[in-house]
């Protein structure tokens, strides 16, 4: 990491933190787009146009890939955390 705070430094940093928000969540985006995706389908092809139908089975997938999912998310935000609060001292000097 660099020694002063940088323009540079700073972008570098917070496409770090974008790119690592975005590898947590990609799991629960694509469980409840591939869920909300066969919902559609079933919808379209039996003309049922209820849009709760499509709300409960999208929040057990997320909650199921959650489950599957959590340890390895909760990882990576631990590991992001880890090494920018164990750098700290390097961003303020």
């Amino acid at each position: 990491m660099a020694s002063a705070m940088s323009s540079d430094f700073v972008i570098r940093l917070a496409a770090e933190a974008v790119y690592t928000v975005l590898q947590a969540s990609l799991p629960l985006m694509l469980s409840a787009l591939a869920v909300g995706l066969v919902v559609s389908i079933f919808q379209a092809t039996t003309h049922i146009q209820e849009q709760t139908l499509a709300f409960a089975p999208k929040i057990i997938a997320v909650l199921v890939a959650l489950l599957v999912f959590g340890q390895w998310i909760l990882h990576s935000l631990v590991d992001f955390t880890y090494r920018l609060l164990s750098n700290l001292h390097q961003y303020i000097g």
